[in-house]
């Protein structure tokens, strides 16, 4: 493929999944076991496991329904403050422990031409916004959870899971609430490892596929990051 056009630095946005893409393999299971210990999460897990296999299988709508499912039996009821605190530390520490070189070089070969760098992604804004003050990005889109007046968890999403349409949505919500109006939407570049990022990828001027997968991957009709890194002028 061709390089993107390089244009005004200031007009190009590139967002990073986190889970498979920034970091090797997931997030979720670990960070709840960090806040209710594993024995809890695991019973969870057990009680759950119908509703989460078919989710696994089936995937969109079933897998978001698994997912809050199991954020309703581990986190509802918790403070969400107290739980923010925990998830803050979980998410530093995950990054230095999970952390893919290949694309930690990747986010800084952006960040050295002036672009603005978002994390997107469908686990708990809590620890993902930790991460991303970790790598100092211009923002976080993820997964928000549900506090209820007494500032409770509930275990529900606040607005959804942060995947797939909803990811492609509201990237494109986050670049358009830092474009002036009048200006042309910034040059996108988009980087995934799964199909819940195939509609982000879908909606970017680049899309990339970082996954192990490749060729066999859901996303094997994109690029691969070493085909734009050789295009890349420099």
């Amino acid at each position: 493929m061709t390089a993107a056009p390089a244009g005004d630095a200031t007009a190009v946005v590139a967002a990073f999944d986190l889970d498979g893409t920034l970091t090797r393999g997931g997030s979720v299971w670990q960070f709840l076991s960090a806040v209710r210990g594993r024995r809890a999460v695991i019973g969870a897990g057990v009680r759950l496991l119908p509703k989460l296999v078919r989710g696994a299988l089936v995937g969109g709508p079933a897998a978001d329904e698994g997912k809050e499912a199991l954020f309703v039996h581990t986190l509802a009821g918790l403070d969400a403050r107290s739980v923010e605190r925990q998830a803050a530390a979980f998410g530093r520490a995950h990054w230095r422990r999970r952390r893919r070189a290949d694309m930690a070089a990747r986010l800084r070969w952006h960040r050295d031409r002036g672009h603005r760098i978002v994390v997107v992604s469908a686990s708990p804004e809590y620890y993902v916004r930790a991460i991303g003050d970790e790598l100092g990005v211009d923002g976080v889109v993820a997964t928000r959870l549900a506090v209820d007046d007494g500032g409770r968890l509930t275990g529900h999403y606040d607005g959804g899971n942060c995947r797939g349409e909803q990811k492609r949505a509201r990237v494109l919500a986050w670049m358009a609430s830092r474009t002036a109006p009048g200006d042309a939407r910034p040059l996108l570049w988009a980087y995934g490892n799964s199909a819940g990022d195939r509609s982000l990828l879908e909606a970017a001027d680049v899309g990339v596929d970082v996954g192990r997968l490749g060729r066999l991957g859901k996303l094997r009709r994109f690029p691969r990051l070493d085909d734009v890194a050789s295009a890349d002028p420099g």
